[in-house]
């Protein structure tokens, strides 16, 4: 057996106990509440722990079904410095978003990542690789196909949906070791909301202490004044297009005055080059967040395109 951590001299604390010098990397899932609609929620599991930050949470709903559903994994935008797992843009509703995607069979999960203040690029990545990784550990526990995961994100988190896509295990920089370190972090389908597709392009010349862009990247150096800009190439999802994808879809305002619509449509034209498929949705005149456009037709899209394309995902590589 295993010797017993050494223990203390009696009135003397020592930090962390002997029992959390190793802290665990992520948590179990706990038992879920079943609704009157029969959906099994688990709010709030620990997907991630890392000593230093607030553990990384998900939220998981399931719908009834008589065999596990494939997820769908929504992100979040805000800029990468704000938002929260549980409220959709307000231009969409929490039932109109959430509860599309559960009416379409599929289970829906919502991450927190952490935001650029806390940790620069690519922390928030190897987050929403952790999540997929504890998603598909725990399959079975959470009654959901491990093998069938899309990802779905809005702005920062569209930005973050399509490197989850773009990016494969190869390249330990961008998976990261959070979580659930072993399995696969691939995702079978993408839907991008007028997310960020080249950081370089909107990073200022000259970039102020809260610019966004400049935050995600960890800030200027000072003895290196091109570090910056190398980061945001290697921020930028354009940079992976590189052979076999998962299909997307994209779609963007046309008078997005936030993120260009012209971002979509690179993004969408280099996928293609490349034997993707990448379906690209103008929408005429509307703003950042799909102001000034109805929104339920664009949803309604979204969910049709993500239940077909995970109905028919074949198996990840490699499924713990």
């Amino acid at each position: 057996m295993p010797p017993e951590p050494a223990r203390p001299a009696p009135g003397r604390v020592t930090w962390p106990p002997p029992e959390l010098a190793v802290p665990p990397a992520h948590l179990p899932p706990t038992p879920p509440v079943t609704g009157p609609d029969g959906v099994r929620r688990h709010d709030g599991l620990s997907y991630a722990t890392t000593s230093g930050y607030r553990a990384r949470l998900l939220d998981l709903a399931v719908p009834p079904a008589a065999r596990p559903p494939a997820v769908v994994l929504w992100v979040h935008g805000g800029a990468w410095m704000e938002g929260d797992r549980r409220h959709p843009p307000p231009t969409v509703s929490a039932d109109l978003l959430f509860g599309s995607v559960l009416r379409a069979g599929l289970a829906v999960a919502t991450l927190d990542y952490r935001h650029a203040r806390e940790a620069p690029f690519p922390a928030q990545l190897h987050d929403v690789k952790a999540a997929v990784r504890y998603l598909r550990h725990h399959a079975d526990r959470l009654g959901v196909d491990g093998r069938r995961i899309g990802v779905w994100g809005e702005s920062a988190g569209g930005h973050l949906a399509a490197l989850a896509g773009l990016t494969g295990t190869a390249d330990p920089w961008l998976e990261g070791t959070e979580g659930v370190t072993e399995g696969d972090s691939a995702v079978a389908a993408v839907v991008d909301w007028y997310g960020i597709t080249d950081v370089a392009d909107l990073l200022p010349d000259d970039p102020g202490p809260l610019d966004p862009y400049a935050t995600l990247l960890g800030g200027a150096d000072p003895a290196d004044p091109g570090a910056l800009a190398r980061r945001a190439v290697a921020a930028g999802p354009v940079a992976y297009v590189r052979g076999a994808a998962p299909p997307f879809l994209l779609m963007h305002g046309t008078d997005d005055t936030l993120v260009p619509y012209a971002h979509s449509a690179r993004l969408a034209a280099l996928l293609r080059a490349e034997g993707n498929e990448a379906d690209l949705v103008p929408v005429p005149g509307a703003e950042h967040i799909f102001l000034n456009a109805d929104v339920a037709p664009l949803v309604a899209r979204s969910v049709a395109f993500l239940a077909r394309h995970l109905s028919e995902a074949p198996a990840p590589e490699t499924v713990p």
